[in-house]
């Protein structure tokens, strides 16, 4: 995994760099300053990494797929908060170098110019903004999707369009055509995710046919194909879910399969009521027609590991830990297997029951923590640690597995933990979506 990490970030330096390249590789007759210089580069680097964004988030298959999307999506992010950086600090470079330039900003001089460069900045302060603190603007998962979405569209175009424009580094068809292409990928990879590939899902259709209340206030929805398809999926993966009659909406979510993967033409997804979505998930009915895409994500056991995994869990993060556990008992498997399961009450604990079940089939250790537990309660109290870890789990051997899912600070201090009982950063695999 790690050497398939490096060369699909060699790939992307490339073409994020592949601007800015075109730019050190172009002899403009005028000699500036070199602030000047500096700052045209840095907004050469911003249209590429604009540019790549397309790539890295679009769920495309043929892109780091053994990486994991979860991986991906945090990269997306760094890099969306590095090209606003970008984005800024090229005008304020060349600015500074030549403050005579604040014309272009001017709308008296050019309106039509000095808007575009105006709304451009703008638009890419929301971009970030609204990825960053969603949910504190009250914005719903399905409209920041769309906006997120054509304001991307707006400022690749819009990028192009003013460094061709300008043509200092662009003059010449060639330098526009290779800078075209680059562009014109990052777009069309755009539509094919949007449009393209839900026209495809229509010819698959799924249907719910079952909705079961589960354990801390959360659903489980059964899918079955509606055909002849199906979708073959290891344990531990996850699919893109649109609820409704046409798969061209904005309401599609990532839900990670609870079920067992020997059954491609059925599967089920548990979800606790967290937003605007999985809340109305409780009141589907058997019968409602749905379109799945997938599968996706690398938090996948090795199918022949004799050393085992410990899996901890934080809350419904147990979602993706239950499809490996009931996956590995229809397959009759007998590694040793840990689970850490964090709730904060024993009423949270979903699947507790069948948890326990699952301990007299596997060679499975289920250790509860409950943070906020009754009196009564004699299982371990308060947060996974590195004291709960050294005590409960036994010595990495080199070769064991670690997984790992749950709030965001959960899995913070069970990855800390984990690399202070011995484990490899490359064996410890973290499922960090927080898209509700």
């Amino acid at each position: 995994m790690a050497r398939s990490a490096m060369l699909w970030c060699g790939a992307y330096l490339l073409l994020a760099l592949l601007p800015l390249g075109i730019a050190v590789a172009i002899r403009p007759d005028e000699v500036r300053e070199f602030g000047a210089e500096l700052g045209a580069f840095l907004g050469f680097l911003a249209l590429g990494v604009l540019a790549c964004q397309a790539v890295i988030s679009g769920r495309h298959r043929w892109f780091a797929e053994s990486v994991g999307h979860d991986n991906i999506l945090q990269f997306h992010r760094q890099t969306g908060i590095f090209a606003l950086i970008l984005v800024l600090a090229h005008p304020l470079v060349m600015l500074a170098t030549r403050p005579a330039w604040i014309e272009y900003l001017d709308p008296r001089e050019d309106t039509l110019r000095a808007i575009t460069l105006i709304l451009l900045l703008l638009a890419m302060l929301v971009l970030v903004a609204s990825s960053l603190w969603r949910t504190r603007f009250g914005l719903s998962y399905e409209w920041w999707r769309a906006l997120h979405g054509g304001l991307t569209l707006f400022v690749v175009a819009g990028g192009l369009g003013h460094a061709v424009m300008v043509q200092h580094y662009t003059q010449g068809v060639i330098t526009t055509l290779a800078l075209g292409a680059l562009v014109c990928l990052s777009l069309l990879l755009v539509v094919e995710s949007r449009l393209l590939r839900p026209w495809r899902l229509r010819q698959r259709p799924w249907k719910v046919v079952a909705n079961e209340p589960e354990r801390g206030d959360a659903a489980t929805l059964t899918l079955e194909a509606a055909g002849g398809h199906r979708l073959d999926f290891a344990p531990g993966q996850f699919f893109w879910i649109t609820v409704g009659e046409t798969p061209f909406s904005l309401q599609q979510h990532p839900f990670s399969v609870a079920s067992s993967s020997t059954d491609g033409k059925r599967f089920a997804f548990t979800a606790k009521r967290l937003g605007d979505f999985t809340n109305r998930l409780p009141d589907v009915t058997p019968g409602t027609r749905a379109f799945v895409e997938g599968p996706y994500g690398a938090f996948v056991p090795e199918p022949d590991n004799a050393s085992g995994a410990v899996l901890i869990a934080g809350g419904i993060g147990v979602t993706p830990i239950m499809s490996i556990l009931r996956s590995l008992r229809d397959q009759g498997d007998t590694r040793p297997l840990w689970l850490l399961y964090a709730n904060k009450t024993w009423e949270d604990a979903t699947f507790r029951d069948e948890l326990s079940e699952l301990e007299q089939t596997l060679d499975l250790d289920v250790i509860h923590v409950i943070s906020d537990p009754e009196p009564e309660w004699s299982g371990e109290r308060g947060k996974i640690d590195d004291a709960l870890v050294r005590r409960r789990l036994p010595p990495d051997d080199g070769r064991r597995e670690y997984f790992i899912c749950g709030p965001e600070p959960l899995m913070d201090a069970a990855e800390r933990a984990l690399l202070k009982l011995g484990a490899s950063p490359t064996r410890i695999y973290s499922d960090r979506f927080d898209i509700v």
